[in-house]
């Protein structure tokens, strides 16, 4: 791949790693640091109803897994930008073959082409 292009990828993914920490933090703020009664904007002090503690903490660990998976995204896009510094951005890790452009552009922070991500699924 020449270096402009990889470069125009490289502008793509810092963007999304721009994007994807906002949202993280933005997940943590509002799974971590607010109380029960600052996310609802709940001011009473009555007692909490044993349904609503069950839907906080499925929202919470919603969110959780949320953030998780947006954790593993933006590895998987710092490893696509150490990649371009390296120049073998856009060659699979697999099998060394080139992915294809339009991949490349669905999913900018992958390493697999699609046959070893096929291949790899399937061990899962």
């Amino acid at each position: 791949m020449k270096n402009t292009e990889m470069q125009a990828y490289r502008g793509v993914l810092l963007t999304l790693r721009a994007r994807l920490r906002g949202d993280v933090n933005h997940l943590a703020d509002a799974a971590l640091k607010k109380s029960r009664s600052e996310a609802n904007g709940d001011l009473s002090s009555m007692p909490i109803h044993m349904a609503d503690l069950g839907s906080d903490n499925f929202e919470q660990e919603f969110t959780l897994s949320l953030m998780e998976n947006e954790g593993g995204t933006l590895a998987q896009i710092e490893t696509s930008l150490e990649r371009i510094e390296e120049g073998i951005y856009g060659q699979c890790e697999e099998c060394g073959a080139r992915i294809p452009k339009n991949r490349l552009k669905a999913i900018p922070y992958t390493v697999l082409c699609i046959r070893c991500a096929e291949q790899q699924e399937q061990r899962l």
